[in-house]
């Protein structure tokens, strides 16, 4: 089932329903985008309101009579005070290396002259591969035209980017399009594949260290022995001397150990231990024990 859009509904809004994105990747999904039909501020009277919440800009929101949208919507515009205006905001759902769709509406407005021609504007974020993206609306008729669902694609570059829509129209710049319901969806970039697991210590960089080295061309030599030539299998992997050397130091050490000679024999050694034990036990008489001393000791 197809991701769908996210339905925006900033404190104040009325509920927008939106069409389903198109299809794509399976874990495409939608992306919030602050005040994206501009509700905020409401313009309660008159025709505009300063300032957008949510958006970066020096500029304003058009009421719902003035922007007359097909579903109801107010609008920004980039044009403000007799000039051409930026207006941004930050995907804030958004992480570096997705690839980002983002969808709106636009206007010519009503302020501009019938039969002068579609009024351009740009769509820019950051990053080299991320060519601007230039549009342009229809041609005014000194009525509501809009265009609905422009698209722009990009790769972010860094968490939350910005994007920013600029007014380039060469005549009459203070009368600035109308831009609405923006939407936003994002893929995130494929996952890198696991490298697997290896106890082999000559596997990858270790390849070339010496004691690698070293061993595969011994390997080859050895693999060119005769089976019953010992001279060669010696010749490539040695007589084995130090290993020979530290067994026999080894076997020399237990037999050290095991012919260690005695000092004494065992029952020479218990003449002074008697001594000490007579020392305690010579007064007693047979009925202080219970068992007479005699029979407590080897003495």
């Amino acid at each position: 089932m197809p991701s769908t859009r996210l339905l925006a509904l900033p404190l104040g809004a009325t509920l927008v329903l939106t069409a389903p994105w198109p299809a794509g990747a399976a874990n495409t999904a939608p992306v919030a985008v602050e005040n994206a039909t501009f509700s905020s501020p409401t313009v309660q009277t008159g025709t505009w309101a300063t300032g957008v919440d949510g958006w970066t800009g020096p500029t304003g929101v058009a009421s719902t009579t003035r922007s007359a949208h097909p579903q109801g919507l107010q609008a920004a515009t980039l044009g403000w005070g007799g000039r051409a205006v930026s207006l941004s905001t930050r995907l804030r759902g958004v992480r570096a290396g997705a690839s980002v769709t983002l969808s709106w509406d636009d206007n010519p407005d009503t302020c501009a002259a019938s039969g002068s021609g579609p009024r351009s504007y740009t769509v820019t974020v950051a990053g080299a591969a991320n060519t601007p993206g230039s549009f342009a609306t229809k041609d005014p008729a000194a009525r509501a035209d809009w265009y609905t669902g422009r698209t722009y694609t990009f790769t972010a570059v860094e968490d939350s980017p910005q994007i920013t829509f600029t007014n380039t129209a060469a005549t009459n710049p203070g009368c600035g399009q109308l831009i609405t319901n923006v939407q936003a969806a994002q893929t995130p970039p494929p996952a890198a594949a696991p490298t697997p697991a290896t106890s082999d210590p000559c596997a990858g960089d270790g390849a070339s260290t010496p004691a690698c080295t070293t061993g595969a061309a011994n390997k080859e030599k050895i693999e060119d022995c005769p089976a019953t030539s010992r001279q060669c299998l010696e010749g490539v992997a040695g007589k084995g001397e130090k290993e020979h050397a530290g067994i026999d130091q080894q076997t020399q050490a237990l037999d050290d150990f095991t012919h260690t000679p005695r000092d004494q024999d065992p029952n020479t050694a218990l003449g002074p231990l008697c001594q000490v034990a007579n020392l305690h036990t010579g007064n007693l008489e047979p009925g202080d024990t219970v068992l007479a001393p005699g029979t407590w000791w080897y003495c």
